[in-house]
């Protein structure tokens, strides 16, 4: 992987930067309307569901971090460390896949552990 340029690699620094704003739109945008999402909590297929996915991270997110962005033309790795209410800090890796220019699928990378302990404790509304 080329870490200097690249279409991925544009697109991965504009997505992970707009998580770290909260701007889901802005994730939208870059985002490919059958985009996929895999993570340790399932799978997701298609914008509206991943816009889901996004309105519900940024709603938990306190501060976040980015550690390292890296890609090419077709693919891109970033690591971040996301604060969040449940959890004070997450270190988060996503393999980001492009295709005609958006974002096609993201693998979301993270322990879910204390976060599956986090869940345990809340009460349903």
């Amino acid at each position: 992987m080329n870490n200097t340029n690249g279409k991925a690699l544009d697109i991965a620094r504009s997505y992970v930067n707009a998580i770290a704003n909260k701007d889901v739109e802005m994730i939208l945008s870059i985002s490919a309307e059958d985009v996929v999402c895999t993570s340790p909590i399932g799978q997701t297929k298609g914008i509206e569901r991943f816009r889901a996915f996004h309105d519900g991270f940024a709603r938990m997110i306190t501060n976040l971090t980015v550690l390292a962005v890296y890609g090419d033309d077709e693919q891109a790795v970033v690591v971040y460390d996301a604060e969040t209410h449940p959890v004070p800090h997450s270190i988060i890796a996503e393999l980001i896949k492009v295709k005609d220019g958006k974002l096609a699928c993201t693998n979301v990378i993270y322990d879910a552990t204390p976060f599956a302990s986090y869940m345990a404790t809340v009460q349903p509304h």
